[in-house]
């Protein structure tokens, strides 16, 4: 698997890489992830296999998002949707920017759970995020009951702005700007391998 981009992260002392979803490579894994039951209550996606197919498919198709597996040290362990706001059902919940970008994420190998990863892999793709030209703002939209999910969010520089009324679920809308961002995560990136394949 060839990565879109990915990061030494010296903090962790591991190699953070971020792949595009392939529906046929990885649709078996996605499935299996979303049967964890501490997914199933933030994702609402334990259907069968051919129900998830279908969805992931819809998703793989949305121009306004790019679906990632995360790998860390080649390893899948996470999936993350980056998303444009605009397109998006949480456009209209404030006033977004052209240029606003989203995250969604859930950490899927059990074994990766409470090791202190959840940070570093927010970290970089936000970084990633923000290469993008123009984008100033990148939000998330945790449910709110995940308290755990936003404190990483806060730890990595997103504040609280307010709750938030989705099709799915009550969320917490947060935001982070680029240079809160920078200012936070300066002597990290300094010494992170950044490698984008355009």
């Amino acid at each position: 698997m060839q990565p879109e981009f990915s990061f030494y992260d010296h903090t962790v002392q591991k190699t953070l890489s971020y792949v595009k979803v392939d529906l046929e490579r990885d649709v078996s894994l996605l499935h299996k992830w979303q049967q964890q039951p501490y997914v199933i209550p933030y994702w609402k996606l334990d259907i069968s296999f051919e129900a998830y197919r279908k969805h992931l498919r819809t998703f793989l198709a949305d121009q306004h998002q790019t679906l990632y597996l995360g790998l860390i040290d080649g390893v899948p362990m996470s999936y993350w949707e980056a998303y444009w706001v605009k397109g998006d059902v949480v456009e209209k919940c404030y006033d977004p920017h052209p240029k606003d970008q989203g995250i969604h994420l859930l950490i899927g190998e059990e074994f990766f759970l409470g090791k202190g990863y959840a940070l570093p892999l927010l970290r970089a793709i936000v970084h990633f995020q923000f290469l993008s030209k123009g984008t100033e703002k990148v939000i998330a939209e945790p449910d709110i009951r995940n308290e755990k999910m936003i404190h990483v969010f806060e730890k990595c520089g997103f504040e609280k702005v307010k709750a938030i009324q989705l099709p799915d679920k009550t969320g917490m809308l947060m935001f982070c700007h680029r240079d809160t961002f920078e200012r936070r995560w300066k002597d990290v990136f300094q010494t992170i391998t950044t490698k984008r394949d355009l």
